[in-house]
């Protein structure tokens, strides 16, 4: 997911380089570790250089998720796992646990400190139609259709079995996220 705009950072986070790679390069690679295909949500043509597939976001003005709407409705496979491009830290073991819940719920989504990490999850095509109700209905927080089909949250312990600080979780949003995310 790369359709932000990027306010807090002051520049379009996905292109902020960490150890010479772009972030959202970064993501991609962590993806292409765990699943047969990888595209990327963004309406920026500067994404089309990264020889991906790019798909503009269906609904613009759907925030979050429109974007992801867009981006599960897009995918060849049923099962489509979904990234924000401002997670540095992305880890594929942390993947292979969400999916080896797969047959399990149509949304199977990490729960770190009781919130949902609606940007580091699973979704099914089976929620689409769900997902564009809501935003028909302008109910655009991403969990807005989870009434309407089956979650399953993994908890922190679980997490913690294969990512002990959680770290897989950092987004960085500011340049204060940035800096104390690398360490700085």
């Amino acid at each position: 997911m790369a359709g932000g705009k990027s306010r807090r950072m002051g520049q379009d986070k996905a292109w902020i380089e960490l150890d010479g790679e772009p972030l959202v390069q970064r993501v991609a690679g962590v993806l292409a570790q765990v699943a047969d295909e990888v595209i990327v949500v963004a309406n920026d043509p500067r994404y089309e250089r990264l020889g991906l597939r790019v798909v503009r976001d269906r609904w613009r003005d759907g925030g979050a998720l429109g974007g992801i709407a867009t981006g599960v409705g897009a995918a060849t496979h049923d099962v489509v796992l979904v990234a924000a491009c401002d997670m540095p830290f992305l880890a594929p073991d942390v993947w292979r646990l969400l999916l080896a819940h797969q047959d399990d719920a149509d949304v199977v989504i990490p729960r770190v400190g009781g919130e949902y990490e609606t940007m580091h999850a699973l979704y099914t095509k089976a929620c689409v139609p769900h997902m564009a109700r809501a935003i028909a209905e302008n109910r655009l927080r991403v969990i807005a259709f989870f009434d309407a089909v089956r979650v399953l949250a993994v908890d922190e312990a679980e997490l913690r079995a294969v990512d002990p600080t959680l770290r897989a979780f950092t987004n960085v949003n500011t340049p204060e996220e940035l800096a104390s995310a690398l360490g700085a």
